[in-house]
């Protein structure tokens, strides 16, 4: 009897994951579309999947046909069935060009001829200007980190601040400085919404500054200020990592539970593409692309008419954000749709 039990309940698993990992086609899905001038991946998969995140399941990429696994406006792609599953990919990208026969002079024949496209042309997985600005200005730092780096301690026309154009004397530059640096003023630390464990600090982007001359104090010149330099800046080298602009959604492999602990330039309305910061990272298994519902956190209630019994009110869907620049302890991620106000510190798991 326990081992039919046993059995039942590993079929039912089983049968549980197979359901769970089903791809789900968007009901009105068509069976080929045209990519125009301004979609985008995530436009594109939500046409086509009732889970967009399952873009990856679906997604085929057609061996003859150049660069088969960027998409660009005027490919046309067609959805079939392939063993039994879904398939999306390229079916056409090419013009016709005519050529005539020299056997027949009067016969012409169209001949599909390969259409190679800048990859700057592809289209992106979100509207890159939603993101880019913190793709390359955002940053998060460890303890100590901040304080360990060169700092401002005067402008050279003795100025209280300082913005493009102007000098300002850095102490604690190495001797072998390169070119480029960035200015970065120290934020508030990131905590774990429920350890409150600190996670890391915000390094506010400031300007960016070029080396000039080694000393002590070393002068450095402002080229680009978003805002007004201050002495006690901090100041680091610029990346020099390519972030990765051509991530695909797709769902976390393993169990994820966090919180949304800061919204990007602390705007009171969290919305479509708004930034926001999770207390989850590549220790909790993120990774860019990866798709995470948004629900309501809610406490438990006591219900005291008769037996002062606890319930728990369900956290309610408000939205789905992508993670597009994960760190160790926290990660950067845009909002892609909210069916209701999102609020700090509300949850963020896998998505359904």
């Amino acid at each position: 009897m326990r081992l039919r039990n046993l059995i039942c309940f590993c079929l039912l698993c089983i049968s549980g994951f197979s359901e769970a990992t089903e791809v789900q086609l968007n009901p009105d899905h068509p069976e080929h579309y045209t990519v125009t001038e301004g979609d985008t991946l995530w436009d594109i998969a939500g046409k086509f999947l009732a889970k967009p995140w399952q873009w990856p399941e679906i997604w085929h990429e057609n061996p003859h046909i150049a660069n088969p696994h960027w998409i660009y406006p005027g490919d046309e792609l067609v959805l079939d069935i392939a063993d039994g599953r879904p398939r999306l990919q390229v079916a056409r990208r090419f013009q016709d060009t005519p050529r005539y026969s020299k056997s027949r002079p009067d016969e012409v024949r169209l001949v599909p001829t390969i259409r190679r496209e800048p990859l700057q042309q592809a289209i992106p997985t979100i509207p890159l200007n939603a993101i880019q600005q913190f793709l390359m200005q955002t940053n998060v730092v460890g303890m100590g980190e901040m304080d360990n780096a060169p700092y401002v301690v005067d402008f050279a026309d003795e100025h209280i601040s300082g913005g493009a154009g102007d000098r300002i004397y850095v102490r604690g530059m190495p001797e072998n400085s390169q070119l480029g640096y960035m200015v970065f003023r120290s934020g508030p630390p990131y905590k774990d919404a429920e350890t409150k464990e600190v996670l890391g600090f915000e390094a506010l982007y400031v300007a960016d500054v070029e080396f000039q001359s080694f000393g002590d104090p070393s002068t450095l010149l402002i080229t680009k200020s978003n805002r007004d330099v201050r002495i006690g800046d901090r100041i680091m080298p610029v990346a020099r990592e390519k972030l990765q602009m051509d991530f695909r959604p797709h769902a976390p492999s393993t169990p994820v539970n966090g919180h949304i602990i800061s919204v990007v330039d602390g705007v009171s309305q969290i919305g479509q593409y708004s930034i926001v910061v999770i207390d989850r990272g590549t220790a909790d298994g993120l990774e860019i692309g990866h798709v995470l519902e948004i629900r309501r956190s809610r406490k438990a209630i006591i219900y005291t008419t008769n037996t002062n019994e606890t319930i728990n009110i369900p956290n309610e869907k408000e939205g789905l954000l992508i993670i597009f620049h994960p760190y160790e302890r926290v990660s950067f991620g845009a909002v892609l749709n909210a069916t209701r106000a999102i609020q700090l510190n509300d949850a963020v798991q896998n998505p359904n």
